[in-house]
């Protein structure tokens, strides 16, 4: 398994970096904030127009770039540095995955151009009200009439569900899991947006209604799709902490340096030393763990089931851990609304949750290897 840097990979991850200094700054997220989807439209068209990064790991057969997770990766961290709240993991990550493991050659020819270009959004509805991400708690139901499809029920915490043009919804057909592809503009699909600790990142909650879709696949063939889907994105959101993590310690390093007390920079005293060295041990193994994960994606490694809830278990722990000291270290200006450390905070608590915080993934990582 190849886990050197590339002299390329160096290359996409400043080019990324300086993008988003210039077009995505904290400033700019915290405008972003604000707004109903939280795009930037200009900065969405050109990471997929001119940078290319929206189709990054799609085949080039499907109008994307070609490369692997392993280039993928090195965004998401950047991105999740950044604090970058527009639906790349939704639709780059979660949405693509999600076609390319179907065996529906047609839907993937259909679909995953848009989502290559960033023409369209797309995102994966899963969890309903109870916020399971168990795929034996889907309840949203499909039903075949007179050869189309239509769906109805719920589903709740849907990433970016209010901008995304394009859902792919797992939904139980004859007690079977299945995907579908649904317009957001078809009849009897509403939406509403939901309320979030973590204002980068926007939620919703869809209310299906006798809503045409179209399958992928076929009826019942989801189950192991979806499998799929939750281990590249479990490893993907832990390319996001890693991202962040780094970030808010470097953010802490740097404040340690300038703030003085009794005469000299709080960071010369042996109890800030202790605590930022323990710091960067949990991010540079983090960075170890994530690598290793993402080469196991890219080569397609069975090892990646078993890696999948390890590396976001710790990768929960790790964010949290470094997010919490930050503001601890800020002393009282980490505590105010006008100072970052706490949008990494809220990213970092989001992130835990998100796909199934620390726990969840650890029982999950218990059962596959057999415990």
């Amino acid at each position: 398994m190849a886990l050197g840097v590339t002299a390329e990979q160096d290359e996409l991850r400043d080019s990324v970096r300086r993008f988003l200094t210039d077009r995505a700054p904290i400033s700019r997220v915290r405008e972003l904030m604000e707004t109903e989807d939280g795009i930037d439209r200009a900065v969405w068209e050109q990471a997929g127009a001119q940078l290319g990064l929206l189709g990054l790991a799609i085949p080039e057969e499907y109008g994307g770039a070609g490369f692997s997770f392993t280039e993928q990766a090195i965004v998401l961290e950047e991105l999740g540095a950044a604090l970058y709240g527009g639906p790349y993991l939704a639709s780059g990550v979660l949405a693509a995955t999600a076609l390319l493991a179907s065996p529906d050659e047609g839907a993937r020819r259909d679909l995953l151009p848009g989502i290559a270009s960033g023409e369209v959004i797309a995102t994966v509805a899963f969890t309903e009200d109870d916020g399971s991400w168990d795929p034996a708690a889907a309840r949203l139901a499909a039903v075949n009439t007179g050869g189309s499809w239509r769906l109805d029920g719920h589903k709740s915490f849907v990433l970016d569900g209010g901008a995304a043009g394009l859902i792919l919804a797992l939904a139980v057909a004859d007690g079977a899991l299945s995907l579908f592809a649904v317009d957001s503009g078809a009849a009897g699909l509403t939406l509403a947006t939901l309320p979030t600790l973590d204002q980068t990142r926007k939620l919703a909650r869809l209310t299906f209604d006798g809503v045409p879709a179209r399958l992928i696949g076929s009826p019942g063939a989801a189950a192991a799709v979806i499998d799929r889907v939750l281990n590249v994105a479990a490893i993907a959101l832990a390319a996001e902490q890693l991202g962040g993590a780094q970030r808010a310690l470097d953010m802490t390093v740097e404040y340690t340096k300038v703030r003085h007390q009794f005469g000299r920079p709080i960071g010369s005293f042996q109890g800030l030393k202790h605590r930022l060295a323990d710091l960067l041990l949990e991010v540079e193994s983090l960075r170890s763990a994530v690598t290793y994960a993402a080469a196991a994606v890219a080569e397609d490694s069975p090892e990646v089931p078993v890696l999948a809830p390890l590396v976001k278990a710790y990768a929960s722990d790790t964010y949290f851990h470094v997010a919490a000291e930050t503001i601890q270290m800020h002393g009282g200006i980490g505590f105010t609304w006008e100072h970052d450390a706490h949008l990494y905070f809220k990213r970092a608590k989001s992130s835990e949750l998100f796909l199934g915080d620390a726990s969840y993934h650890r029982e999950r990582l218990a059962t596959r290897i057999g415990l």
